[in-house]
């Protein structure tokens, strides 16, 4: 009786959601629609068996929704500027020793419930690039980037080595990724950034970062647009 009384109450808010999207859409509301998880958890994108069991990409808003892929017009891919990762999954880019420690404290990279470190690494183009491919994004948000102030280099792994070969794509055979070592291109770091650096806008920003940013967006063809350098909402600057 108590959960028939649950789903009287709620029965007035059950609708078609398609049908409620659709109509929003054709009055000209503005819909955000928000992933979970990333392009490396889908099941059939992602690296198997490490995956969720469900797709994550962003083409599958329209089967999650009913909304046609002909209406969705941004796709903003979230692009963390060091890499994190819990579980099993191979991490070409993953470091270890005190240098991984420095940049997980400074993440707060541990387990919220069990406060077990999460394995960490540096940015990883090659991943970022299926991000693009497989999402179709049109910009990238890049956040944390003052997680990575005051290292004087920073490694970006902008492809893999694979037997002697370079590969630029995520490799196919789970065997090959297991294999794959990082090739990286060391750019300058930016020290500490400039105070309010958010009310400043982006061309206030050291040179070094803004060089930084134009590395990645040349490497995996894509614009970054919304750049976040600290934790509050208001500490994001948008180009």
């Amino acid at each position: 009786d108590t959960y028939l009384d649950y789903g009287l109450k709620l029965k007035p808010y059950i609708q078609d959601t398609s049908v409620e999207l659709y109509k929003a859409h054709k009055s000209g509301k503005a819909i955000l629609f928000e992933g979970a998880q990333g392009i490396s958890l889908d099941v059939d994108h992602g690296v198997y068996p490490y995956t969720t069991s469900s797709n994550t990409a962003a083409g599958h808003i329209s089967t999650g929704t009913g909304v046609s892929f002909r209406d969705i017009d941004r796709i903003i891919g979230v692009v963390k500027a060091y890499l994190s990762r819990v579980g099993e999954s191979p991490l070409p880019s993953e470091i270890h020793g005190e240098e991984a420690k420095s940049l997980r404290d400074k993440g707060g990279e541990y387990g919220t419930t069990t406060g077990r470190p999460r394995r960490v690494g540096w940015l990883d183009l090659v991943q970022v690039r299926q991000a693009v491919r497989v999402n179709g994004l049109t910009e990238i948000a890049l956040t944390k980037l003052d997680i990575l102030n005051g290292f004087k280099e920073l490694p970006i792994c902008v492809a893999y080595d694979v037997e002697g070969k370079r590969i630029t794509e995520m490799p196919a055979s789970l065997t090959e990724y297991r294999n794959a070592k990082p090739i990286y291109e060391a750019l300058q770091g930016w020290g500490d950034l400039p105070e309010y650096i958010w009310d400043k806008g982006y061309d206030a920003m050291p040179q070094t970062l803004k060089d930084y940013i134009a590395f990645i967006e040349h490497e995996v063809d894509c614009p970054v647009k919304i750049v976040s350098v600290g934790p509050q909402r208001h500490e994001t600057i948008i180009r």
